[in-house]
């Protein structure tokens, strides 16, 4: 797992000259991404959502498309549209914005639930379907979605079928003081990301994500893993537990995260470190303890520390 360590490492490090001081962030977004799993990014404007899409993108010299949803877009703003051509005299499908290898959906959740079923198909069956017609989504492809936690109003929340196609939710914050001088500093003249410079090809990329499926993982990791999802669908203080989607955003995740450390195999830290992210937005909560102020990554963090940690063996 050389050879996926040190494409992963490239990949963060020049990531890093754009998204300050969030090394841990970025590295999440890296496994995401050679998992061909989906992001959805919870956080406040201005810390760097937009960047890190960016940043990914050019770095690995893949297409880029962002697409800034409001309560008046339509599905085939996103798909794309058929278009009659009066000198053939036929339709011709002009493509939306969703086709390209990675696409931040800007402030999801402002667009209304019609809308946002739009990428339902392109984010779990990579393809989309327009006029009766499928066209595939380009290789490799990520949605990077993002939502503001503070500005309710006008916003409409994301269907659980919908979150349930994130691989995982991440969140930035704000950067710490010496880091936002950092920024300023770098910011001065030029955009960090305007310098920035490809590092790997996305055929590279493609061949990484292939070698990240032949990580090894002990049985005794496998049950770990459906031992933990399995606790969220019977916690008193959930109405409705994780997916079998969750194990394998949990198993995906592991076996990535291990391949960026540099091992050959998976063990129970890996999946401990990943499944806040992986499992606290497949949660609802029940009203009941909404109103005791617990919250979907609180009852993840009650699981973990209850749910029995096993004992790892190395591939024999």
């Amino acid at each position: 797992m050389a050879h996926v360590q040190q494409v992963a490492d490239r990949i963060g490090a020049n990531v890093n000259k754009v998204i300050v001081g969030k090394t841990w962030e970025v590295k999440l977004a890296l496994i995401a991404l050679i998992c061909q799993g989906h992001i959805l990014i919870e956080d406040i404007p201005g810390v760097g959502k937009t960047m890190l899409a960016k940043s990914i993108a050019k770095s690995v010299g893949c297409s880029f498309r962002r697409i800034q949803f409001t309560p008046d877009m339509l599905p085939s703003d996103v798909t794309g549209v058929s278009v009659f051509n009066q000198k053939t005299s036929e339709f011709e499908f002009r493509p939306g914005p969703v086709i390209a290898q990675i696409v931040l959906t800007d402030e999801i959740n402002r667009a209304t639930p019609k809308t946002q079923s739009a990428l339902l198909e392109a984010m779990e069956e990579r393809q989309i379907t327009v006029d009766g017609v499928t066209y595939p989504m380009p290789r490799p492809f990520q949605v990077l979605a993002t939502q503001n936690p503070i500005e309710y109003e006008g916003t409409f929340p994301l269907p659980e079928a919908q979150l349930d196609r994130f691989l995982m939710r991440i969140s930035l914050g704000y950067p710490t003081k010496a880091d936002e001088i950092t920024i300023m500093d770098a910011q001065r003249k030029v955009h960090p990301i305007d310098m920035l410079e490809q590092v790997i090809s996305a055929e590279e990329l493609m061949q990484i994500q292939d070698e990240v499926r032949d990580i090894f993982i002990d049985d005794q990791i496998k049950t770990y893993i459906v031992d933990l999802v399995d606790a969220t669908r019977h916690h008193g203080d959930v109405y409705l537990g994780a997916s079998p989607r969750g194990s394998l955003a949990l198993y995906k995740t592991g076996q990535a995260l291990a391949a960026i450390e540099g091992r050959d195999y998976v063990i129970p830290d890996d999946i401990k470190a990943l499944a806040e992210m992986t499992l606290a937005h497949r949660l609802i909560v029940s009203p009941s303890a909404r109103l005791k102020s617990v919250d979907s990554r609180t009852v993840v963090g009650e699981i973990l520390d209850t749910v029995p940690v096993p004992g790892s063996k190395g591939r024999r």
